[in-house]
């Protein structure tokens, strides 16, 4: 029989990172984010988006398009790192900060591990599927062999405001 491996410490999913009061350049990249959820909203998509930076500058932009292509894996933060991966030529992308409206899913979370994304600063936190601190933490799982630096919190009120007017249309 096989054994199983025993932790020695439970791991720990508190919610880590916080968005900084006055960081402007935090506010203004979430507001290209934000811009991004805005164009997924009119096309009737899950009001998600997300903007790559490498040294300063947007490289990528996405936003949640599962139902245009018709693919669960259409998330924004999947397609942005995607497109990153191409525009850089590779897929290791460890000097990269990726902004995203809302905290990511565990399918995205783990996107982003393989990625070797440096730094992940999103809006509002997930209490559903968020796998940066809400129901797991997967990007800083000390048992992976990568860890994410996580900023949460940016133009929180901002970020919710247009998921929670996209679900009240339909419900």
């Amino acid at each position: 029989m096989r054994k199983l491996l025993k932790l020695k410490k439970k791991p720990d999913y508190r919610f880590i990172g916080s968005a900084p009061k006055n960081n402007d350049k935090d506010i203004s990249l979430m507001k290209e984010a934000l811009k991004e959820a805005e164009i997924a909203y009119s096309r009737q998509e899950v009001p998600v988006g997300a903007v790559v930076v490498y040294q300063n500058k947007i490289i990528t932009r996405a936003h949640n398009q599962k139902e245009e292509l018709q693919d669960p894996t259409a998330h924004a933060e999947i397609l942005a790192i995607q497109q990153a991966a191409k525009y850089l030529g590779s897929w290791h992308l460890e000097d990269i900060d990726l902004y995203v409206t809302l905290e990511p899913c565990p399918m995205c979370a783990y996107a982003m591990l393989q990625a070797r994304i440096k730094r992940l600063i999103f809006g509002t936190p997930d209490p559903k599927a968020g796998a940066a601190g809400s129901i797991i933490n997967i990007v800083q799982d000390k048992r992976f062999n990568h860890q994410i630096e996580v900023v949460s919190g940016v133009l929180k009120k901002e970020c919710s405001l247009i998921l929670e007017k996209f679900f009240q249309e339909r419900r």
